[in-house]
């Protein structure tokens, strides 16, 4: 099977002509299909004009025998068309699910988009049910009905021309249910999107609406977006459902107007009986599909809608391009002139931050809330990309990995750990459908977490539920630092590692660091409180995205004391208060007294 191109509209394009074959055989069926939809026409035509005149049972059973035969065939056929089409649709959603997937969660890195509901995927899926439904049966019978009209001219010009004058409004009714449902169906369904991602919301934060007495709240929220959403939805199917009636109404109506013709001319001597039923059975069959993309609109709407979704999608999020292995890296860090800010905004989280750190080097970033150290930590490891500047690793800009490659040399700690719904083996081996057992317990031993995990109740094998529910906040961190050293990075970046540890975590936390800079790795902690940066050499000072001081450590929180004291609980210069006895050491980490960075009593 070719694979589509990457890039946008030409592949969705690609992947719908991926099932060209199959198109081709439904549309081979219904050639067949539509010329046997004239065997109850002229069946009927053949018994009122020649069995009832001849009162002959012979010609009769052999009639009746034979359209018993093509009608069987005409249903073995609708029902072949109906699978091929449902399988055309379900190859077109196989070819894009994992290239929209992968631009749904490579998007998901923007703050804006973390807490949108995820359409991508929900678009692909309209998109496969317009496919696979009867939707499509509208587009490959409508050309035939000019040859169902024909028969009708054939029969008398002015039945003929009444079908023709029914064709002309129910088409106008199509038109005025494409413009006149465009809007509520848009409304419904983003409606209905903002009413599921926030009930999925208060799911997964179930425990916070609990315990802080929301519920009842929360309840009352949801309700009125769920009552928003039902609004939405009868408006939409009033504004469908009226056309669709009214198209089913008339073609109804235009039957009977047909018959009452027909049998006019027929009084008149112009037609027989037989032409005055087969005319208004060839009418419905010739204006069947009108009225079958009538009552589908709303479901080739939503396709059409995600249709011009994915397309945006797709081409906002093109995929990464094939790039050269490089060697693995030493781990030499380095960050020149970088200026960043959050995806999606344009006021710099980051300004100007340059520093250089060797193998072997742990590196501290301090500073207080909002000094953009999560934000150095993203830049790091490659999920956002500075605006000016570059991060490099061993001299190579970290645009020049892919993902894949950068995520096996950089090691990841993030501030808000997530674990998967999986055994702890797999989701320290990072979900990897081979895993290395010893590497798993490698990175265990190394983060201090061996031991704990071993008192799971299945040690590696003990499923820890979605996000590890099962498990404390302490030891979701502890298993979050073994898979950061999973496979031995070369720089492990760890954003706020010891939030939720205690003294036994906090001392693993420790060792661990050390021992990333006695095998030669880089290590670098985002870190408020001082037992973070008990193990590292070097700090980098932050403030409102600027970096205010970078050496070694004692020069660093010497500087910062002296220099910024109102970033570490000081007073302003200015103010001259009495000499402040100088900043203790606990436990071996160097801290200043106050404000973000406290030293522990």
């Amino acid at each position: 099977m070719r694979e589509p191109p990457r890039n946008g509209l030409p592949e969705l394009r690609a992947a719908l002509g991926a099932s060209r074959s199959l198109f081709f055989g439904v549309g081979l069926f219904s050639v067949f299909v539509n010329l046997l939809m004239l065997t109850g026409p002229l069946f009927m035509l053949q018994v009122y004009d020649r069995v009832l005149a001849s009162r002959s049972e012979a010609t009769l059973l052999t009639l009746f025998l034979l359209i018993v035969a093509l009608f069987a065939l005409m249903g073995v056929l609708d029902f072949a068309r109906t699978r091929v089409l449902s399988r055309a649709g379900a190859r077109f959603q196989s070819l894009l699910d994992r290239r929209v997937f992968d631009a749904v969660l490579r998007r998901a890195v923007s703050p804006d988009e973390r807490g949108a509901p995820s359409s991508g995927l929900r678009d692909l899926e309209a998109i496969q049910r317009a496919l696979s439904g009867p939707a499509p049966f509208a587009f490959f019978d409508a050309p035939f009905a000019p040859l169902f009209l024909a028969m009708i001219f054939f029969f008398h010009w002015s039945l003929g021309l009444l079908a023709i004058v029914g064709g002309i409004i129910l088409f106008a009714i199509a038109l005025l249910n494409e413009r006149r449902s465009r809007a509520p169906l848009a409304a419904s369904a983003e409606a209905s999107a903002r009413s599921e991602n926030f009930a999925e919301v208060l799911r997964r934060e179930g425990e916070t609406v609990q315990g802080l007495g929301m519920r009842e709240a929360a309840l009352a929220r949801w309700s009125g977006l769920r009552e928003s959403s039902l609004a939405a939805q009868i408006g939409a199917s009033d504004a469908t459902t009226g056309y669709s009636v009214s198209s089913k109404t008339m073609r109804f109506f235009l039957q009977s107007a047909m018959l009452a013709l027909g049998a006019l001319l027929a009084i008149e001597g112009e037609i027989t009986p037989g032409v005055m039923i087969a005319g208004s059975i060839l009418m419905g069959r010739a204006l069947a599909p009108v009225e079958q993309a009538i009552g589908q609109w709303a479901v080739m709407q939503r396709a059409f809608s995600g249709w011009s979704k994915l397309k945006e999608l797709l081409e906002k999020t093109p995929p990464e391009a094939r790039r050269t292995e490089l060697p693995a890296p030493k781990g030499l860090l380095e960050a020149v002139g970088v200026t960043a800010a959050a995806p999606g905004s344009r006021t710099p989280a980051l300004r100007n931050v340059s520093f250089r750190v060797e193998p072997g080097q742990a590196l501290g970033v301090i500073g207080p809330s909002a000094a953009g150290k999560s934000t150095l930590a993203r830049l790091l490891v490659g999920i956002w990309r500075p605006a000016s500047g570059s991060v490099r690793l061993d001299g190579a800009a970290l645009d020049q990995y892919d993902d894949v490659t950068l995520g096996r040399h950089v090691g990841y700690l993030p501030q808000d750990v997530a674990l998967f719904d999986g055994t702890v083996a797999e989701n320290i081996a990072r979900l990897s459908p081979d895993v290395d057992a010893q590497a798993v317990v490698t990175a265990a031993k190394r983060a201090g977490a061996h031991e704990l995990i071993l008192r799971l109740p299945q040690g590696y094998d003990t499923p820890i539920g979605p996000s590890g529910a099962r498990l404390s906040g302490g030891q979701r961190q502890r298993i979050a630092l073994a898979r950061a050293l999973y496979g031995d990075p070369a720089v492990v970046v760890m954003d706020e590692p010891n939030s939720n540890l205690d003294a036994r975590g906090e001392q693993a936390l420790v060792a661990a660091i050390k021992d990333l800079r006695e095998r030669g790795r880089v290590a670098v902690v985002m870190a408020h409180r001082p037992s973070a940066i008990a193990a590292c050499d070097v700090l980098l000072m932050l403030d409102q995205g600027a970096p205010r001081a970078f050496g070694p450590k004692e020069q660093v929180l010497k500087e910062t004391t002296a220099n910024y004291p109102q970033l570490v609980g000081g007073a302003p210069a200015s103010a001259a208060p009495p000499a402040a006895p100088p900043p203790q050491q606990t436990g071996g980490a160097s801290a200043v007294g106050g404000g973000y960075f406290r030293p522990k009593p």
